[in-house]
C-alpha cells in the first residue's frame, strides 16, 4: 500500500462507510486507514460520523473490533512497565453513583506487592469521576508524566499512581469519543470496548481487572448487554496479552453512604482505617483479590487492610502527587436534609435519581472541561433495608449553590420508597465473573 495526499491505493472513506453500511466486514487495511487518517485530519468528521453510525446498526465481528483496538493503540504511545521489580495491575469501572472504589482499593493492592498505574477520567453527568474526587485533596495533581510514575511504582512504599492519560496515548480514541457523544453513536458495544481498552492496553499494565456496573445508575442497564460488553472486553485484554477478567457488579442503589468528591474521599479514608460502609468494604476486597490473583501474588488483601498497610500506601500515594492527606477537605457552604414522611422500612433509593440530585448540586458537570464543586454531593444516611421513623433525615444535600437544591429535590422526588417489609433476595453486589 502507498500513501497520497492522505489516501492509500485502492482504499478510500466512502468505500469503508458503505462497506459497513451494506453489512459487510471491514478489512484490516481498511481499519487501519481509516483510523491513522481520521487521527491526521485526512477522514473527516463527518465521514468518521457516518462510519461510527454504521457500526452502531451493523456491528464488528471479534477481528474487527480487535483490529480498530489494535489500530487506536497505534495511533499514539504504548507505555511499557514490565522492567518494575513488582508485577502491574490495573482496575477499570465502567462508572456509577457513589463509585470511590479506586480510591481504597488502588493503595491496598500496593500493599499487596503490586504495582497499580491507574489512568483515571473525570466524571460526567450523573457518574462520578476519580480524579474529580481526588483533587478535592488540598494540592493533588492528577498530571503525573511517565518517568515520575515509574519512580513512584517502583518505591515500595507507594506502589500505586493514580492520574490522568497522556494526550499521546491513544489519540485515536480520544477525538473518536468527542464526536460519538455529540452524533448519538456513544451506544454500540464494539465502540465502547475499544475505547476502554484501547487506553486500558496502552498503558502498559500486565493484568487488568473490569468492574462492569449493571443497573439503574449505570450506563449499561440490562444484564445480557453488561455480559456482552464484558466478555468483548475480557476478550480484546486477552488477545492483546493482558490477563484480563471482569466482575459484574450492581448498580441500582449508590454505593456506600455519599456520592460527591470530597465526601466519597472522606468515606474512602474511612475504609481504610478499617470502617466504612459494608458494600463498599465488600467491593473493594472483591476487586482486590482478583487483582492480586492476576498479578500473581499469595496474599489476602483483607489482611493489608485490617493492619493499616493499606492506609499508610494511600498517605504515601497522595504525598507522592503533591497532596496533603492530613489537610481539611472541602466543605459544602449550605445544607439540606430530605427526612422520612413516614415510619416503614427503605426499599428503594434509586442511584440515578441520586447522581443526577448530586450532579445539578455541582459535583459533576455538563460538559467536558466544565467546573465541580468538591464539597458538592449527597450522604445517604439510609439504605435499603433499614428501618426508618418519620422525621428521620434520609438524605443530606451539600451544595454551594443553594438554588440548586429544588432541581436535586426533584430528581429524588421518585427515587425513594418507604414500604412495610423489608426487600428479599441476593443483596450480593458482585452478580457474574467473567475471565478465566
Amino acid at each position: 500500500m502507498s500513501c497520497q495526499t492522505g489516501r492509500v491505493t485502492g482504499v478510500d472513506a466512502v468505500s469503508i462507510i458503505t462497506t459497513k453500511r451494506d453489512g459487510g466486514e471491514l478489512s484490516d487495511a481498511q481499519i487501519a486507514w481509516v483510523i491513522d487518517g481520521f487521527t491526521r485530519g485526512a477522514v473527516a468528521d463527518e465521514q468518521m460520523s457516518a462510519l461510527a453510525m454504521a457500526i452502531v446498526w451493523r456491528g464488528m465481528t471479534r477481528r474487527e473490533t480487535a483490529r480498530w483496538t489494535a489500530a487506536m493503540i497505534a495511533s499514539g504511545r504504548r507505555m511499557d512497565f514490565t522492567d518494575l521489580p513488582r508485577p502491574t495491575v490495573d482496575k477499570h469501572s465502567t462508572g456509577g453513583v457513589g463509585d470511590k472504589i479506586t480510591l481504597p482499593l488502588a493503595p491496598l493492592v500496593a500493599a499487596c506487592g503490586a504495582a497499580v498505574p491507574q489512568l483515571s477520567g473525570r466524571g460526567l453527568g450523573h457518574t462520578g469521576g476519580t480524579l474529580d474526587k481526588l483533587e478535592s485533596i488540598p494540592g493533588w495533581r492528577a498530571d503525573v508524566d511517565v518517568p515520575r510514575m515509574r519512580e513512584i511504582l517502583a518505591d515500595p512504599s507507594i506502589g500505586a499512581v493514580v492520574c490522568a492519560a497522556g494526550a499521546d496515548l491513544a489519540p485515536a480514541d480520544k477525538r473518536l469519543y468527542a464526536l460519538r457523544d455529540v452524533t448519538g453513536t456513544v451506544e454500540s458495544i464494539p465502540l465502547i470496548a475499544s475505547s476502554i481498552m484501547s487506553k486500558k492496553i496502552a498503558e502498559g499494565t500486565g493484568a487488568l481487572v473490569l468492574d462492569v456496573k449493571v443497573g439503574a445508575g449505570a450506563f449499561m442497564k440490562d444484564h445480557g448487554a453488561a455480559r456482552e460488553l464484558a466478555t468483548t472486553m475480557v476478550e480484546l485484554g486477552t488477545d492483546a496479552g493482558v490477563r484480563t477478567v471482569a466482575l459484574l457488579t450492581a448498580m441500582d442503589t449508590p454505593l456506600g453512604r455519599t456520592a460527591g468528591n470530597a465526601l466519597e474521599v472522606a468515606e474512602s479514608v474511612e475504609v481504610l482505617a478499617g470502617g466504612g460502609p459494608a458494600d463498599v468494604v465488600e467491593l473493594t476486597l472483591a476487586l482486590a483479590r482478583e487483582m492480586v490473583a492476576l498479578a500473581g501474588l499469595d496474599i489476602d488483601p483483607a489482611d493489608a487492610l485490617a493492619d493499616g498497610r493499606a492506609m499508610d500506601h494511600w498517605r504515601a500515594m497522595v504525598r507522592a502527587q503533591g497532596g496533603d492527606p492530613d489537610a481539611p477537605l472541602p466543605r459544602a457552604r449550605h445544607t439540606e436534609t430530605i427526612r422520612a414522611e413516614r415510619d416503614g422500612v427503605l426499599t428503594r433509593l434509586d442511584a440515578m435519581g441520586v447522581g443526577v440530585a448530586a450532579w445539578r448540586l455541582g459535583a459533576g458537570r455538563a460538559r467536558q472541561g466544565d467546573p465541580v464543586q468538591f464539597g458538592a454531593g449527597i450522604e445517604m444516611h439510609a439504605k435499603p433495608g433499614d428501618p426508618v421513623v418519620a422525621g428521620q433525615p434520609l438524605l443530606t444535600l451539600h451544595t454551594d449553590t443553594p438554588d440548586a437544591i429544588p432541581g436535586a429535590v426533584a430528581a429524588l422526588a421518585d427515587s425513594m420508597t418507604i414500604g412495610v417489609i423489608a426487600p428479599t433476595g441476593d443483596a450480593s453486589l458482585i452478580l457474574e465473573r467473567i475471565g478465566s
